[in-house]
């Protein structure tokens, strides 16, 4: 059985290794793994999950990367097929620390992992699953759309079915357009989590406790609101939990949702208490925050836990998680 499999976008992240440099002086560049579900399932392999890929790539050098480096870092990549005709994407980003990281995508003329196709999903591997990871970008084109939504009605809301929220406007002709589709997803989900920004165009507001409860009422049984600097909110019928913000210094601030969800998978699987599920992935995002690439710098049980400390509340007895 998958542990946690994940669905949607995939590309090749072309990050500097200037920091601070505006694109236009760049001189090198390291190139990574990247797109946010995939990094996703990176997260919880890394942390001793079995995790697949439902994307495509384009039929070239860079699509050959993306299954070499899903397999190194020991990612199921049996569903990650190719398109002919279309490039597999890249991602440029300009690394301007605390929290300035203007992103780059090039995706044109459209993105093989929008060609998601319904009628080749491996709907007993999607319903069977612990965890399916998906994301706002791919309802926004069909026939990733579509796909999606035959991924849900196979799974019928079992938990847990996970919508990251992952709103890029440059994928939307909207933000309207994009709530629109994220209100008729939250009822086929259990658990969505996503920054102010995203639950804004979830729920229209920035508040995350209203937003938090707005997404209850939707339909989901978990709701996260990751606050950046603040910390995050987690909500659930009859509990909310605030975690305070992790320090760090900040290198690379875009694979820190990432490490931060891969954490949350790993913590919804153990059935740990919120508080103690939201702490371990907030110390996860802090973790990456802090390195320059996405996909390699997903953390280890053993760092999450020295970043936690010995003292942290939500340690089980004896040490173990």
């Amino acid at each position: 059985m998958i542990e946690v499999l994940t669905m949607g976008r995939v590309g090749v992240d072309i990050y500097p290794l200037q920091v601070g440099v505006s694109l236009r002086r760049v001189e090198t560049f390291g190139k990574y793994l990247g797109g946010s579900p995939v990094n996703v399932a990176v997260a919880a392999a890394r942390l001793g999950r079995s995790s697949a890929v439902i994307t495509r790539t384009g039929a070239d050098p860079f699509g050959l990367f993306v299954h070499d480096a899903l397999r190194e870092y020991g990612v199921d990549d049996r569903y990650v097929s190719a398109v002919p005709g279309l490039p597999t994407p890249v991602t440029f980003c300009e690394i301007r620390p605390p929290e300035d990281f203007p992103l780059y995508f090039y995706r044109w003329p459209k993105a093989p992992d929008l060609e998601i196709l319904a009628g080749e999903l491996d709907l007993e591997a999607v319903a069977g699953s612990r965890l399916l990871w998906a994301t706002v970008t791919g309802l926004c084109q069909e026939p990733s759309r579509g796909a999606h939504w035959a991924a849900w009605r196979a799974r019928g809301r079992r938990a847990h079915t996970v919508l990251d929220l992952d709103y890029r406007p440059m994928f939307w002709s909207d933000a309207r357009a994009a709530r629109v589709q994220v209100r008729r997803a939250l009822g086929q989900v259990t658990v969505a989590v996503g920054n102010l920004d995203e639950v804004e165009v979830a729920t229209g507001t920035r508040d995350p406790f209203e937003a938090g409860r707005l997404l209850l009422e939707a339909g989901v049984e978990l709701a996260v609101v990751k606050r950046g600097s603040a910390g995050v909110v987690g909500m659930r019928a009859g509990e909310t939990v605030e975690v305070a913000p992790v320090e760090v210094e900040v290198v690379n601030g875009l694979g820190a949702g990432d490490a931060f969800g891969g954490a949350l998978c790993h913590g919804l699987l153990a059935g740990w208490p919120l508080e103690r599920v939201l702490g371990f992935a907030n110390a996860a995002g802090a973790i990456v925050a802090g390195r320059l690439a996405c996909a390699p710098a997903m953390p280890t049980l053993d760092e999450i836990e020295n970043v936690l400390g010995a003292e942290w509340p939500g340690r089980a007895q004896g040490g173990e998680w």
